[in-house]
């Protein structure tokens, strides 16, 4: 059983960093696209004009699409 974990590891660590880093290209996408289709500033809205009820929606939207994106390579 070692043996076996011994010769998967380097594959499993490629595979995973290849996963990860396709997953945060696509989660950053999404947020840009989400950005770019509100028709106010976000940033302005949270920093500036203090909106935490955006902040809070804005989270819930990524804690959402990281568990999508999670699922879909999953």
């Amino acid at each position: 059983m070692d043996r076996l974990l011994h010769d998967l590891r380097p594959g499993l660590i490629l595979s995973t960093l290849i996963y990860a880093i396709i997953g945060m290209l696509i989660f950053g996408a999404a947020f840009a696209i989400f950005n770019k289709l509100m028709p106010f500033s976000v940033r302005k809205e949270i920093e500036e004009d203090q909106n935490t009820s955006l902040g809070i929606i804005i989270g819930s939207f990524l804690i959402g699409l990281a568990l999508i994106i999670s699922s879909a390579m999953h």
